[in-house]
Order: structure tokens, then sequence, then C-alpha cells
């Protein structure tokens, strides 16, 4: 293992809410939905219809420019309902679980780089990859420079990796085993974490606040990814599941979820699967959901669904906050706030740095002008590119100076925590998102 790569640039968010480190519920939900638009890239066609019966591990979408690439089903049941929006965009299909679950079986193999590839797509695992740049979809006629997998998270009340998989470094090592036949593959891994005893190509130790465990940035510390290169990512729980796979001849998909945040009612961990109703995690937030946000993922970077939604396909964290409708009359002149949080110590709270704070979705001001020099933004992203250059180069659409400014080494997430601390209130991770989808409608 290399020598420990400390990065100084970041911010822990100091939020209520982290998880108590116990499983209080394993959850069979009476439904499952898979939604295709949580993988970009893919154009889905529907291999199924109302009615249907399915097995877990059942194709039921594939994709419209590489058939071969299946979205199979996650548990056993019929199909419920397929639900369309506008223009009968297809928004999801929901599967309602049968009692007794069967699995469809497979047969992996991972003799080579072909087989192991096969046997990925049939079982619609190959969805757990993520390429980089864009996020999208890994093409399956690609080889990528490195595969890399991060096996922590820095963000607000993010799940502890080791308490969720722990008890997986069996299965984690055979999914390095049969992907290191595709490409190297890299592990990034916290000082003294159960993980660094995994055999990789390379294995990384990061030290360091929020964004530290951000894919995205060790990949700019270890492996930047020029022009022409790609990079697959996939997250500690994909690993998981593609080792169970590789071991079993079966797909398992459940995993530990924390349920966290400053609305949540004794925040802990559930077993439940990609694809969850929210309502089964009702519980956590009492009779009625209102004023209050629910969020697939983490606080910063997570997509807010509703008590209607669904838990993401690659989500181990649901995240419960106050919605901030509240005004505050004066607040721009009142520096003794002890119950708000300031990363420019705006406000005496910055004398008591062990404070935990209940954040809501409150703003705190309007949207504005960029005021800020990219010093100001540069010192919560720890990597090598300028932000507040690239942002702005996203706004006026000019290519040549996005690849200028490092479009190829960002996802949206990874500029969050400077979204949080923009005194000018603007949707970074919203331009950056159509920064690339521009990137890839004019180098496609």
């Amino acid at each position: 293992m290399s020598g420990t790569i400390v990065l100084k640039k970041g911010l822990d968010l100091p939020v209520t809410g982290t998880a108590e480190r116990v499983v209080c519920k394993s959850i069979v939900p009476r439904t499952v939905a898979i939604e295709p638009s949580v993988f970009k890239g893919l154009s889905p066609r529907l291999l199924v219809k109302e009615g249907d019966a399915v097995l877990c591990g059942s194709p039921v979408l594939a994709d419209k420019t590489h058939p071969e690439i299946l979205v199979t089903s996650p548990v056993s049941g019929t199909v419920k309902a397929v639900v369309r929006g506008e223009k009968r965009k297809l928004l999801a299909v929901v599967v309602e679980t049968a009692l007794r679950q069967e699995a469809a079986a497979f047969s992996p193999d991972a003799a080579d780089a072909a087989s192991v590839r096969k046997s990925l797509l049939e079982s619609g695992l190959w969805l757990q990859f993520v390429q980089r740049p864009y996020g999208v979809v890994a093409d399956p006629d690609a080889t990528p420079k490195c595969i890399y997998i991060s096996t922590f998270g820095t963000g607000p009340l993010a799940a502890d990796s080791v308490f969720c998989l722990g008890n997986e470094l069996g299965a984690m090592q055979a999914g390095i085993d049969a992907l290191s036949k595709i490409a190297p593959v890299h592990i990034g891994v916290q000082e003294g974490a159960v993980f660094a005893g995994l055999a990789a190509a390379g294995v990384h130790c990061f030290k360091g606040p929020h964004p530290a465990g951000n894919a995205g940035v060790q990949i700019s510390h270890v492996c930047p990814i020029a022009k022409g290169e790609t990079v697959w990512t996939l997250s500690p729980e994909g690993l998981a599941a593609i080792g169970k796979f590789f071991q079993k001849g079966k797909l398992d998909l459940r995993r530990r979820i924390a349920v966290t945040g400053p609305a949540a009612i004794e925040p802990a961990y559930v077993e439940a699967l990609p694809g969850t109703p929210m309502t089964e995690l009702q519980g956590f937030w009492g009779a009625s959901a209102e004023g209050v946000r629910i969020i697939s993922g983490d606080l910063l970077s997570g997509q807010t669904v509703g008590a209607e939604g669904y838990i993401g396909f690659r989500d181990n964290q649901v995240t419960l906050v106050r919605e901030g409708t509240e005004k505050e009359y004066f607040g721009w002149i009142r520096p003794i706030r002890w119950k708000q949080f300031s990363t420019d110590r705006s406000y005496f709270s910055w004398l008591m740095p062990w404070r935990r704070y209940e954040m809501d979705t409150n703003l705190h001001g309007g949207k504005r002008a960029f005021l800020m020099n990219d010093a100001y933004y540069a010192k919560f992203l720890p990597m090598d590119i300028y932000p507040i250059f690239l942002v702005k180069a996203c706004l006026a659409g000019d290519i040549e100076k996005m690849e200028k400014f490092g479009i190829y080494e960002v996802l949206p997430e990874d500029l969050a925590l400077c979204e949080f601390a923009d005194p000018s209130k603007n949707d970074l991770q919203e331009i950056i998102a159509g920064g690339i989808d521009l990137m890839r409608k004019e180098m496609a």
C-alpha cells in the first residue's frame, strides 16, 4: 500500500442525525421500483409488461444502443405497473414482491475478461459501473484505464462502511479478483480500516475532510483522467454484490442503509434493497412527512424523492431534513447566532467547534451574481482544477474552456460542497451537470 495521501481542503459539515450502529429493521418490501433515470446514458427498452412474472435477476429493461446491457429485477414477483411520464417517458417498472423469493440461476465465469463482462451483463450488475468522464453507464466495448472503488464516504452523516461491509471482505476480494481480469483495480481506504487488507493493483490510503471520500477526488490524486481516457468506478456495495454473484451464482443486492438526518427519529440502519419504497421507512419521520424533505443519498448530493419515492440503485443512505420555510428578519446583521453554522465564521458559533447543528433547507439568502474569486471555492475542493472558472465555462457553453478547466475529472457531486459554501446561492451541481450533457452531445 502506498503512503497516506493527506487532503487539507474540504469541510466536514457538523450536522445532527448520525445513525446509531445498529440494524433496527430488515425490510422485505411489498413492492420494488426499477427507475431507468438512475442510469445516466441508458436508453431503456421495456422487456416486460404488466402482469408478467419475474425472478430475482430476470431482465426487465435493455439498452437500445447496447442491447447486451440489461436491467434486472432485484426481487421475484409480478410486474405491478409500468409508470410513464410526459411523452410516454418510462419512469419506473414496479414489481410486486412474491412471498417466496426465487432467484434466476447463473453460471458466472471469471476465467478471462470476456467471460467476466458477459457474466456481469447477463446479471444486470454491469450497471454498477459508472464511467468517467461524464458519469454514464460504462461502455461494454471499452477497456478503462483502471477500475476504482472508494471504500468509504465522507459526506454529511455518511454510512459507516466498516459497519455495513466489514463482514463482506471475502465477497469484496472475489469481486476484485474478477474485475482485475478487465482492468487494474485500485481502491481508496481510510487509515487503519479493514479494507486496507484487500489485495488489489493499488491500495491508496486517504485522510482528510469531505470530499476526501469521493471517488473523483481520489482518482485525481492516483490516476488523473486525461482527454481520451476513461476510468470506471463503483461503490463498495456494488463490489460486494459482484463478488457474491461470482461466489454463489445469484443476484443479491441487499445492503445496509443508514437512515440519518436532523429530522430522523432515532437514526439507525436498516437492511433493504435498492428500489425499496420510502414508505417502508415511515417510522423514522412519524405519522406525517409534511415539512420533511426525504433524500435518497446524502445532504449535499442526494436526490430528493419524497415519501412516495424509492431508495436509489447505488445509495446506501437516506437523509431526512426539515424544510426551512421560516423567514429570519435582520439575519444578516445578527452575528450572535449560536444555532447557525457558517463556513466563514460570520457568526460566533465558530467558537464552539464541537457543536452539531439541526440544519434545514433554508438558503439564508437569495441568488446573486458570482462575487468571490476562484480561491474561495478552491478551498473546498482538493483537486487540481479551477472550480469557478469551470462553472462559468459551463454556463457559457465554451467547450474549449470546459476541457481546459477540468470537465473530464469531475461529476456534479464533486462540487456539492462548493455549492453549499457558495455565498451567491448558485446551483453549481446543476450547472456542472448541464456542462457534462453539452460535452456528451458535442463530443459524441
